[in-house]
């Protein structure tokens, strides 16, 4: 050990302090970032009962585009829920499959069911947010959820769950969509990476920063769109219907965040590592857009972890000697983490991952740098 501690005082000081800065954050985001999710009791309502008369009016918006097997599969699910009063509108953009005959049969079925149909122009060129803004301006009611055409509610409570957020004047709701497990490492993957993203917009906005949302599950005010003017100034980007629209309207206030499990909204996840690459490079062309406060903090969070990692492989080579120290260091940060998501993954039914948190923590940061550099140039505006 003293030996070690020789070692490591010969190192140069620039490499040593690195390293610690490095800690330092980790500890940084672990404890006082995503402590804010591992100790979340829920939203407060000062123990009053929320009565079916309480719940506002709501409107949820479903953009379609050759969905047929999806709709048919997931739409009952949620025309059926528990909820006093609410409509769906399925905004069918120019789909080419039978989407159009399912949901004819669907509205014989349900009087709650509008399907706002898109047809094909020539000089139209346009992207999902199109097809969303107009289900929103055809919305009957100001209160909007939002999901997609395969996706699955937890429950037949999930529409109450996501209104209850908008007490106290909110109008920004974020809930949580995790998918379906699966075997493979390909999937412990991706849920990883769902579980992260959502342990980190739903922790900083429980710390008044909110700077995403997932528009799988996500409602707001349709009085706050216009007032934002929707999505107009990244019409141009292909995603960021969900996250731009939260980071450019959220504030300390107006955002409330709903975990429980009757909340949650499931999809499947992607089974090929192409198909999932893909998905991926569509998703950070819209991160390059957030406020630079947001950038920063995201940036500061990603250095931080990536390297954490190199620095420890770089104190190894530098002085192998030292291992114990180095190797304690590693099991320190390691153990709080795992302490931290333990909490959230119970939270964020994933609680099989922890046991992967090795691993996958270490690959998911390279992945998503190797990802980020080889698309964020990128520019694609078609249909998402």
């Amino acid at each position: 050990m003293e030996e070690g501690l020789k070692y490591i005082e010969s190192l140069p000081i620039w490499v040593i302090t690195t390293c610690s800065v490095l800690l330092l954050l980790q500890l940084y985001y672990l404890l006082l970032v995503f402590g804010r999710l591992a100790f979340f009791k829920g939203q407060k309502h000062d123990g009053e009962i929320i009565e079916d008369g309480d719940l506002p009016p709501l409107t949820v918006i479903i953009c379609a585009y050759n969905e047929e097997n999806n709709l048919k599969e997931h739409l009952p699910s949620i025309l059926s829920q528990t909820y006093p009063n609410f409509e769906v509108i399925v905004v069918n953009d120019f789909s080419t499959d039978d989407t159009k005959w399912v949901l004819q049969d669907f509205c014989k079925k349900y009087r709650n069911l509008r399907v706002i149909d898109i047809k094909e122009h020539i000089q139209l060129k346009h992207n999902k947010k199109f097809a969303l803004t107009i289900g929103i301006k055809g919305a009957k009611y100001d209160h909007l959820v939002l999901t997609d055409a395969d996706c699955q509610p937890h429950s037949r409570l999930w529409l109450k769950e996501m209104a209850s957020g908008f007490r106290n004047n909110k109008e920004i709701v974020l809930g949580y969509s995790p998918y379906v497990k699966r075997r493979g490492f390909l999937n412990k993957l991706i849920r990883f990476e769902t579980a992260q993203t959502a342990i980190n917009y739903l922790s900083f906005a429980l710390k008044k920063n909110a700077y995403m949302g997932v528009g799988r599950n996500l409602a707001y005010t349709k009085n706050l769109f216009f007032k934002g003017k929707g999505f107009t100034s990244h019409m141009h980007i292909r995603s960021g219907d969900d996250d731009l629209f939260v980071n450019q309207n959220a504030t300390k206030e107006n955002v409330s965040v709903i975990i429980s499990p009757d909340s949650f909204m499931y999809s499947e996840p992607k089974t090929t590592w192409k198909t999932y690459y893909k998905q991926k490079a569509r998703h950070s062309t819209a991160s390059k857009a957030y406020l630079f406060k947001h950038r920063f903090n995201l940036g500061l969070q990603l250095i931080s972890s990536l390297g954490f990692y190199i620095g420890l492989i770089t104190l190894v080579v530098l002085s192998p000697s030292s291992w114990i120290l180095i190797l304690s260091t590693y099991i320190i940060k390691t153990i709080i983490q795992i302490i931290v998501y333990n909490k959230c993954y119970s939270k964020l039914a994933c609680k099989d991952l922890v046991k992967w948190i090795v691993l996958l923590d270490c690959f998911y940061y390279f992945f998503i740098v190797i990802n980020g550099a080889l698309n964020r140039g990128k520019k694609d505006i078609s249909w998402s």
